[in-house]
């Protein structure tokens, strides 16, 4: 049986409102996240993400609040990140109504955190969300990946909202993740995100050749064909976007229709 390919809206959240920038920078206000996962509902969307891109503590209850609304709502599920931090974290917003939880900056702090969220709520539950950039400066120890301009790079993991470096290479940090029981990664590319050029191929069909888990490609939908060319070129199991859904660049029935025009499997 052929497993269809999810498309899912992302939406960013401050404050509790979607905002939306490039490159992790210069945000802006899309709207209500509550009524913009509406309407993507009735779009056709096979899931909503909601990110709290700030992540403090005293955002918490917005972020609650807006889980809560929409799990009343909306009959999709919601996968919810943003300083996820404890298991007590997780299961905050597992109550509220999410459906995943998504780690990223706390799961490099603390792996441990990854396998003590798999074995308590299911590894369909945990998220591993990777943010990545390319590094020039190679070494034996990083897996390096060859650029369509026959240059070669490394993607080194990157952390708090892309402002800090780790070292790790993210293709073995992929492998560790799935090994510690995260049942879905979420790449995102901070040299695509928001630009609108596509998502960034070489390090998605990489990670997606490695893990034996599904794969959400992230960060670069300008276009119909760039979601056709994640599926096709980057092996992606899903392609997330946010700002060409937020401000009706297009929609998730003007993609999954375009992608089932060309042999791609989707949830009509």
């Amino acid at each position: 049986m052929t497993l269809t390919k999810r498309i899912i809206p992302c939406l960013d959240i401050k404050d509790g409102r979607v905002v939306k920038g490039t490159n992790f920078l210069g945000l802006r206000d899309a709207g209500d996240p509550v009524e913009l996962a509406a309407r993507y509902n009735e779009q056709g969307a096979d899931e909503v993400v909601f990110l709290d891109i700030t992540a403090s503590k005293e955002n918490r209850s917005a972020l609650i609040d807006v889980i809560r609304r929409a799990a009343d709502e909306l009959f999709l599920p919601l996968t919810v990140g943003g300083g996820v931090s404890s298991v007590d974290d997780m299961h905050s917003l597992l109550r509220a109504g999410a459906d995943k939880v998504s780690i990223n900056t706390s799961g490099i702090k603390n792996p441990d955190l990854i396998r003590q969220g798999a074995e308590k709520f299911g590894n369909q539950c945990i998220v591993s969300a990777i943010d990545v950039r390319r590094n020039d400066n190679l070494s034996d120890d990083v897996t390096i990946i060859s650029m369509p301009d026959g240059s070669e790079c490394w993607y080194e993991v990157v952390i708090y909202g892309g402002s800090k470096q780790t070292g790790i290479d993210a293709v073995l940090w992929a492998k560790e993740a799935e090994r510690l029981g995260c049942g879905e990664i979420l790449l995102t590319s901070m040299e695509t995100d928001g630009v609108k050029e596509g998502f960034d191929i070489p390090i998605t069909s990489k990670i997606a050749s490695e893990v034996k888990i599904p794969v959400i490609a992230s960060g670069g939908v300008g276009k119909l064909e760039h979601f056709y060319d994640g599926f096709v070129y980057g092996h992606a199991d899903a392609c997330l976007a946010a700002s060409v859904f937020h401000f009706g660049e297009m929609t998730v029935g003007d993609v999954k229709k375009y992608l089932a025009d060309r042999g791609v499997p989707v949830r009509i």
